[in-house]
């Protein structure tokens, strides 16, 4: 049986990957920042649920204890995210983002990533099969990004796309120091969820896809790349 973790999933793209990887047969824990939430998410999904704040180490290092003693983990999925946002609902373009602003996306997109990834280390290298999934976003690719035939030159914000070419970067060093772990960054698409105050064009089925397929890699799957459901994509 696989054991896996999905951080931020009482909700959107991480609470339909939990549901999909049940189905597959996977022992799922979805981590919440809010108890009573990932309570009733865990009810309705059918899976086990964690305490999980991906900003606070007490918080990521509790959930880690629960897991290890109930067995281990396989695969993590690091999928909690925020974007920031201004109070009249747009992103923070270059003339009004602040270092604070950030600071608060980095500390979640980024720093919780290393954060929770480093504390399930040891329970990963104890798998016979492990796997590392890291939400990413077609926002970091600096190519497609930079070039104006593409959708993502209009992207106005700093700090989301920022915060996901670290997670790319990240990716990259930790599949370069872990070689028998496949440790991946994939790009969900455009997805209506709360985080893009459900503007994407894609349903969550249709973004949980990627995810779901490279949570489902074994020992001979790619590893230290970066996916969309098409196949790998530029840096």
């Amino acid at each position: 049986m696989t054991t896996t973790l999905i951080t931020g999933a009482n909700k959107g793209l991480g609470h339909e990957t939990a549901r999909r990887l049940v189905a597959a047969g996977h022992t799922v824990y979805i981590g919440s920042r809010d108890a009573e939430r990932g309570r009733r998410a865990a009810e309705r999904l059918g899976t086990r649920m964690v305490v999980l704040d991906v900003t606070d180490d007490a918080s990521v290092a509790a959930a880690a204890k629960t897991i290890e003693a109930d067995g281990g983990l396989d695969v993590l999925i690091n999928n909690a995210g925020i974007e920031e946002r201004m109070a009249d609902g747009g992103v923070a373009g270059p003339a009004e983002i602040t270092a604070e602003m950030m600071q608060r996306v980095f500390d979640t997109n980024v720093f919780g990533v290393v954060r929770v990834t480093h504390a399930f280390l040891p329970l990963l290298q104890r798998s016979a099969a492990p796997v590392v999934v890291n939400v990413s976003s077609g926002l970091a690719s600096l190519t497609r990004t930079a070039d104006p035939d593409t959708p993502g030159f209009g992207y106005p914000g700093v700090a989301y796309p920022a915060s996901k070419v670290a997670v790319n970067m990240i990716t990259v060093q930790y599949a370069k120091a872990f070689p028998d772990m496949r440790i991946n960054a994939v790009e969900p698409g455009y997805t209506a969820t709360d985080l893009n105050q459900h503007m994407g064009p894609q349903t969550v089925e249709e973004g949980a896809e990627i995810i779901v397929r490279m949570a489902r890699l074994g020992p001979d799957g790619p590893t230290g790349g970066y996916f969309d459901i098409g196949g790998p994509i530029p840096w």
